[in-house]
C-alpha cells in the first residue's frame, strides 16, 4: 500500500487540530456537562431502588428526605443542561469555522499551475455537504459518545454490586452488537467515501449546466439537459440510499442485539429469583434503568462508531486533496526585475505529439515594451500563460533575472508579474472591493488607477460600491475587464502580461487604455493583442510575430513593414 506525504499526513492532524484550536477550553467544559450529565442520570436510578425500599417499609420521613434529594438532583440536571445549551453549540461554530477557514487557506496556497489542472467541484463538496457530515458525525458525537460511555460505565458497576452473575450473562450478549460494528463499520466508511465522490461529480455538472445555462437555451437542448440532470441526480440519490440503508441495519443489527440481551437478562434475573440464587424481585426491578444504561450503548454505538470512522475518511479525503501539488519550496525573489527576461529554446504542448511553441528563443529586457502578434492558434496567450507559471513541464528554459521560473517560490513570481486575461472574473462584491480584491490601498493610488483604466465614467455614473452581481453580470463586458486592468495597475508589479484585454472595449476606448499603459514608466509589458494600430504599435519597443508556435519575425513597427512578409499581410488584413 502506499504510503501518503508527509505534507498530506500533517495535514490531517493539522485539520483534527484545528477543532480544538482556542476551543478546548469550551470543549471540556462541555464533556464536563455531559459527563456530570451522565452521573446524574445514574443517580436517578439508585434513587428508583431507594424509593423502591422505602415503599416496603412503614415510615414517611425517609420518602421525605427522598423528595428533597430528587429535587437536588432536579436543579442540578437544570444547571447542567443550561450550560451544555451554550457551550456545545459554541464548540461546534468554532470548531467548524476553524477547520473550513484551515482547508481554504491551504488550499489558496497551491500555484496556478497546478489548481487550474483540479477538479474544484471536490473543494466545494468537502467545504460543504462533506463538513456537515463531519460535524454531525464526528464533532457532535464525541459528547454522545462521553455521554453513554458514562452511563454504561456507572450502570455496568451498580449492576455488578447488585448481581455479578446477572451482570456477567448481560456482559455476554452485548459482544453480538459489538462486533456489528467492527465488520460493518469499515464497509459503512467506503460507502461515505463514495457518497462523498459522487456528490463532487453531482456538483460539477450542475455548475456546468448553469453556467452554460445561453447555450442550452439557444440550441433547444432543454429536455438533453434535463434528461441528464436526472440520471446523475438518479446516481446520486441511490449511493446515498444505499449508505443509509447499510447505517439501518447497523442500528437495526445493533438495537436488536440490545433487545435480546434486555429481554435475556430479564428472564435470567427471574430464574435466579425464582431459585433463590441472591437476587430478589426488587433486584429485576432496579435492573430495568440500570440495564438501559448498558443496552442504549450497545445498539447506538456501533452506527456511531461507523460514522465517526466515515467522517474520518472525508477528512483524509480533504487533506489529501488540499496537500497534493503543492510546491514545498522555492527561491524568494524580490518585486523588481533588474535584467529582464529570458526565453531559451521554449518547446511546450498540451499533448507531448503536437507543440503548441516550438523552439522560442527571445529576451525581453526590464522596463521595455513588447507586442506579441499573430493569427489565432499561433502560441500566443500560451507563451503569456507560461510567463505567469501556469505549467512546469516545458522544455527549455524561463529566467526572470537569471533565476529559472521553476524554481522560484510562487508567491514570489506573483509579486513580480500580473496579468490582464481575456476573460475576466468579477466577484460578487463592490466594483471597489474588485478593483483592490479586498485590500488596503492609499486612495491615490486607487484614484490613478482607475484613471488609467478608464473607469473614471463607470465610477462617476454608479459609485464605488455598486455590487457587480455574480460574475459580474450588473456590468457590461468592457466594464469587467477595465475592472482588471485597474486590478494589476493598482499592485504596481515591475511585469504585466496583457492577453488580448481591449478586445471587449469599443475602439476609443481601447486606444486609451492601451497608451496609458505603454506610458507607465519602468514597467515591463508583454502585450498579447488582435488590435494592429499603427500609433499604438509605434509605441512598443519590439514587435514578435507568432506562426506555427515559432517567432518568425520580431522588430520596431517600420522595420517589419518594410520586410513586407507575415506582420505586413496581418497588418493590412486587419486594416483593409
Amino acid at each position: 500500500m502506499k504510503s501518503d506525504p508527509p505534507r498530506v499526513r500533517a495535514l490531517r492532524r493539522q485539520l483534527t487540530a484545528t477543532f480544538y484550536r482556542k476551543n478546548k477550553a469550551t470543549f471540556f467544559v462541555t464533556a464536563g456537562a455531559m459527563l456530570l450529565l451522565g452521573g446524574a442520570l445514574l443517580a436517578v436510578a439508585w434513587i428508583l431502588q431507594q424509593i423502591i425500599d422505602i415503599a416496603s417499609g412503614d415510615s414517611v420521613a425517609p420518602l421525605v428526605r427522598m423528595c428533597w434529594l430528587c429535587l437536588g438532583v432536579l436543579v442540578s440536571v437544570t444547571t447542567i443542561y443550561v450550560v451544555q445549551c451554550y457551550t456545545y453549540p459554541a464548540f461546534l461554530r468554532r470548531a467548524m469555522k476553524q477547520y473550513k477557514e484551515y482547508a481554504f487557506t491551504e488550499l489558496t496556497k497551491k500555484s496556478i499551475s497546478t489548481f487550474s489542472d483540479e477538479n474544484t467541484s471536490r473543494y466545494i463538496s468537502a467545504l460543504t455537504n462533506d463538513a456537515v457530515c463531519i460535524e454531525t458525525n464526528y464533532l457532535a458525537k464525541i459528547f454522545t459518545l462521553l455521554t453513554k460511555s458514562v452511563s454504561f460505565v456507572g450502570g455496568l458497576v451498580m449492576m455488578l454490586l447488585y448481581s455479578p452473575l446477572l451482570t456477567g450473562f448481560a456482559l455476554l450478549l452485548s459482544l453480538v452488537p459489538l462486533a456489528v460494528s467492527v465488520l460493518c463499520g469499515n464497509r459503512l466508511a467506503r460507502m461515505e467515501t463514495e457518497v462523498s465522490r459522487q456528490n463532487e461529480s453531482f456538483v460539477a455538472m450542475t455548475k456546468d449546466l448553469l453556467s452554460g445555462f445561453s447555450v442550452v437555451k439557444s440550441f433547444k437542448a432543454e429536455a438533453e439537459v434535463v434528461a441528464r440532470f436526472c440520471r446523475r441526480n438518479e446516481e446520486l440519490e441511490e449511493t446515498k440510499g444505499r449508505r443509509r440503508r447499510m447505517e439501518e441495519v447497523i442500528t437495526m443489527l445493533g438495537t436488536g442485539a440490545g433487545i435480546v440481551a434486555q429481554l435475556g437478562v430479564f428472564l435470567f434475573g427471574a430464574y435466579l429469583a425464582v431459585t433463590k440464587q441472591g437476587v430478589t424481585p426488587g433486584v429485576v426491578i432496579v435492573f430495568l434503568p440500570l440495564m438501559s444504561f448498558v443496552v442504549d450503548p450497545i445498539g447506538s454505538v456501533p452506527p456511531i462508531l461507523a460514522n465517526r470512522r466515515a467522517a474520518v475518511a472525508l477528512i483524509d479525503k480533504l487533506a489529501d486533496a488540499v496537500g497534493k501539488n503543492v510546491r514545498e519550496s522555492g527561491e524568494q525573489m524580490d518585486p523588481v526585475l533588474r535584467d529582464g527576461i529570458t526565453i531559451d529554446h521554449l518547446t511546450y504542448g498540451y499533448h507531448e505529439s503536437a507543440p503548441v511553441l516550438n523552439d522560442v528563443s527571445v529576451r525581453f529586457e526590464a522596463g521595455k515594451s513588447y507586442a506579441i502578434v499573430g493569427t489565432s492558434g499561433s502560441g500566443k496567450s500560451t507563451l503569456v500563460n507560461l510567463l505567469m507559471g501556469s505549467s512546469n513541464d516545458y522544455q527549455g528554459s524561463i529566467r526572470f533575472d537569471q533565476r529559472e521560473l521553476r524554481s522560484i517560490a510562487t508567491e514570489s513570481l506573483y509579486g513580480l508579474v500580473s496579468v490582464v486575461q481575456q476573460n475576466v472574473f468579477i466577484f460578487d462584491d463592490t466594483i471597489r472591493n474588485n478593483i483592490t480584491m479586498f485590500r488596503h490601498f492609499d486612495e491615490k493610488l486607487v484614484q490613478q488607477a482607475t484613471e488609467k483604466a478608464g473607469l473614471t465614467p463607470l465610477l462617476a455614473e454608479r459609485g464605488e460600491d455598486y455590487i457587480c452581481g455574480e460574475g459580474g453580470s450588473g456590468l457590461s463586458g468592457g466594464e469587467r475587464q477595465r475592472i482588471s486592468i485597474a486590478r494589476c495597475l493598482l499592485r504596481q508589479t515591475p511585469v504585466l502580461l496583457i492577453d488580448e484585454a481591449t478586445a471587449a472595449l469599443d475602439a476609443a476606448t481601447a486606444y486609451s487604455v492601451s497608451a496609458a499603459i505603454l506610458a507607465i514608466e519602468g514597467l515591463t509589458r508583454i502585450v498579447v493583442t488582435h488590435r494592429l494600430e499603427e500609433p499604438l504599435l509605434r509605441k512598443y519597443d519590439e514587435i514578435l510575430v507568432l506562426k506555427n508556435g515559432e517567432i518568425c519575425e520580431r522588430g520596431s513597427f517600420d522595420a517589419l513593414m518594410a520586410r513586407r512578409e507575415q506582420f505586413y499581410s496581418l497588418f493590412n488584413v486587419a486594416n483593409g
